[in-house]
């Protein structure tokens, strides 16, 4: 029988705090992984190739978590092909926005948003849920937002998704406690990521205690401690890494 290989998967791994992630779980806890990206396809390749330089394998599944179907189908796929990979971690990262005022949202917007956010919460880690509860030893981390938390005006739906996470993620780690899997939220504040370029950091910064924007990699250490066994009793919450902002 071939030797297990411990793996996580990090979801939106090809760059930005996925990215950060994938390369802290591997140089800290020699986990080999899986991430998933939906078109950066040369990032995610570069990802691959830093964690082999740890001397740990590294594989990229271009995924759209929002479809059900071709997600089960491409992990499924996967993990024949990788007959003695052992999932042990999830990090559900991948995730959208679409910002803009409720009264005028399209549908589309709204419609995209819950589907990659939330939906793809669920279509991942049901897929990859019960090998870990068969195991007796899981981590589900899901990266959600401050939004998710106080809400966020012309983030309705963003705010929503990211709330329908932290929901989830508090009533399944309460059914499976007992099976030693631990279901966790990550709450980022402003990180200097793609998705934070376009706004007014020194304006934005003056609402922040720490008076600055977060680094990828400060939430991936976070995300790396929660996915070790020091954290055996930690499940059910929500984190904050936002530089003192009240939530």
């Amino acid at each position: 029988m071939a030797t297990e290989k411990k793996y996580a998967v990090v979801s939106g791994g090809s760059r930005g705090i996925g990215r950060a992630i994938a390369l802290q779980l591997a140089k800290d806890l020699n986990y080999n992984i899986l991430l998933t990206y939906y078109s950066q396809e040369e990032a995610a390749k570069k990802v691959c190739k830093d964690i082999e330089d740890f001397g740990l394998q590294a594989n990229a599944l271009q995924i759209d978590v929002s479809q059900r179907d071709t997600t089960r189908k491409a992990l499924n796929q996967w993990q024949t092909e990788n007959s003695s990979a052992v999932i042990e971690v999830l990090v559900n990262n991948a995730g959208i926005r679409n910002d803009g005022l409720f009264v005028w949202q399209k549908d589309e917007a709204w419609d995209s948003v819950l589907a990659t956010n939330l939906n793809g919460f669920y279509n991942l880690t049901q897929a990859l849920l019960e090998p870990m509860l068969k195991a007796k030893f899981g981590r589900i981390i899901n990266i959600v937002s401050l939004s998710g938390e106080k809400g966020n005006a012309g983030q309705v739906n963003y705010s929503a998704a990211k709330a329908g996470v932290i929901g989830a993620t508090k009533a399944l780690a309460q059914e499976i406690a007992k099976r030693k899997v631990t279901v966790n939220a990550v709450a980022p504040g402003f990180i200097k990521t793609d998705m934070t370029k376009n706004l007014n950091e020194k304006e934005l910064k003056k609402s922040i205690p720490a008076n600055r924007f977060g680094t990828p990699e400060e939430v991936a250490n976070l995300v790396s401690f929660l996915a070790s066994e020091k954290a055996n009793y930690i499940t059910g919450q929500v984190i904050h890494i936002n530089g003192g902002i009240y939530s």
